[in-house]
């Protein structure tokens, strides 16, 4: 492959990368692209729940229900659907319709809203669909987990190239398993609007560092694993933390304090959330049906484990004690 003169490397795959993204635009289903200017990507985005009502029913409204319930807590932004959101057990059309349901539901807010665009099968056409839906509905960025069983670097970084290039949304790839910095690195180098990512693999307190420096800090990091070490990941220069939605009102308290300048009460806030996780687990949808952000009787699509990563706690509390343990600790707390 020929340089093309007056073009450094960047630019020459930057330039290669846009042509690549209209050849295959042209040969699959797409929607006008109806967005507009993006959101700043930075801040609390916690991954939304899936709810169930009814027999296995999606309840849109809930998903609706937990962006207005963020916008008013003044959460930075919205994931879905990802790990927690069981995403692998939605249909295509559950996810498309989802997908309407929340951007329309943040029309007019500051709260950036996410796209997953992942393939069980890693059927580019399909994540096609949901990339151009995205764009239609003014999504602010895409994010995309790794196939399953899609382990070698070679496979990810040609499979990531093309999701990347099927949109020109800011683009966050879920490191998960064995998915190396190194790896990491190529995927900056070569994908132009890959500047995000949510890292739970290895140790991301100590990868964090590195992907800055290797990629002069235009690759930013998003933590994940229930957000448990969020000053420690803050101090080290993580952009986004993706908490449950349950409290993420509190955790955007304490990132707001914590880059205002105001380090200890945000640490004295992420004491508090530590403290309310030890009595309701932040993964209960029934902290959100205490919040009367969900309805009585929900339940929620069951997410797998991330490759690598312990299983999720399942202690489940009931409505009165999560009400019960909010009020009485986080009441003052509380935004949303």
């Amino acid at each position: 492959m020929s340089k093309i003169p007056g073009l450094d490397r960047r630019q020459f795959l930057g330039t290669f990368t846009a042509t690549v993204a209209v050849a295959v635009s042209a040969a699959l289903p797409r929607y006008a692209n109806a967005a507009g200017p993006t959101r700043k990507l930075a801040g609390v985005f916690p991954i939304g729940f899936t709810p169930i009502i009814g027999n296995d029913q999606v309840d849109y409204e809930g998903l609706a229900s937990q962006i207005r319930f963020c916008r008013k807590g003044g959460v930075h932004g919205f994931a879905w659907p990802q790990l927690a959101s069981g995403w692998s057990t939605l249909s295509e059309a559950e996810r498309l319709q989802g997908g309407e349901a929340i951007c329309d539901a943040a029309k007019g807010g500051s709260t950036a809203i996410i796209i997953g665009v992942q393939s069980r099968t890693a059927d580019i056409k399909e994540s096609a669909r949901y990339a151009m839906q995205a764009e239609k509905l003014g999504a602010d960025g895409l994010i995309c987990i790794p196939p399953p069983g899609m382990t070698a670097p070679a496979e990810l970084l040609d499979y990531y190239s093309k999701v990347a290039a099927l949109s020109s949304l800011p683009f966050m790839a879920q490191a998960v398993g064995d998915f190396s910095v190194d790896l990491l690195v190529q995927m900056y180098e070569k994908i132009p609007n890959f500047r995000y990512v949510k890292d739970e693999s290895g140790e991301p307190l100590d990868r964090v560092t590195e992907i800055g420096q290797r990629t002069n800090g235009k690759l930013k990091s998003f933590s994940g694993r229930g957000v448990s070490t969020m000053i420690t990941e803050m101090e080290r220069g993580f952009a986004g933390h993706c908490p449950y939605v349950s409290i993420a009102d509190v955790y955007s308290s304490a990132y707001d304090s914590f880059h205002a300048g105001d380090k200890a009460k945000a640490f004295a806030t992420f004491g508090k959330i530590l403290a309310a996780n030890s009595l309701i687990p932040q993964n209960d949808v029934n902290v959100l049906i205490a919040r009367g952000v969900l309805k009585p009787g929900t339940s929620t699509r069951q997410a797998p484990p991330v490759p690598g990563a312990p299983p999720p706690k399942r202690v489940r509390v009931t409505v009165e004690e999560a009400r019960r343990v909010l009020d009485t600790y986080l009441k003052g707390d509380l935004r949303a």
